[in-house]
């Protein structure tokens, strides 16, 4: 469910819609839209306004998939500092703690290529295009 909300939310021209919008375009409950779109919001997928009527609206846009891009980094880095904590107390000489250290050190380098690769990327998310099918083509990076 979260992915059709998603999807109908990028397929709009508007980037957005309220609950009862995204209920009649998907034919299902509002209860369906309510708890797909809290798994979005805590994926930073998607962001809630409020519309002139003061009625939730979820929004999709540019920067959201550059934040939820940062967010995941970080919630690697959380793994990291877990396992390097469980390095001191199983003791680094230890197969186990090696194995940790290993695994603290492949997320360490993917959320540091992830970030670097995101913010490099960034402006590619702000390209303004022009009919179907034109765009401007993104910045070459060496």
């Amino acid at each position: 469910m979260a992915a059709r909300v998603l999807t109908c939310l990028f397929t709009t021209d508007e980037g957005s819609l309220n609950a009862s919008g995204l209920a009649r375009r998907l034919q299902v409950s509002p209860a369906s839209i309510s708890k797909a779109v809290s798994f979005l919001e805590g994926q930073s997928l998607v962001r809630r306004e409020r519309d002139e009527r003061r009625r939730d609206r979820y929004v999709v846009d540019d920067e959201l998939f550059y934040q939820a891009t940062i967010a995941s980094a970080r919630a690697n880095d959380r793994l990291v500092a877990t396992a390097r904590q469980g390095v001191a107390v199983l003791g680094p000489r230890t197969p186990a703690a090696a194995r940790l250290e290993n695994i603290a050190r492949f997320l360490d380098f993917i959320s540091e290529s992830i970030t670097r690769a995101a913010d490099q990327a960034r402006e590619v998310l702000h390209t303004k295009t022009g009919a179907a099918g034109e765009g401007t083509a993104p910045p070459e990076h060496p």
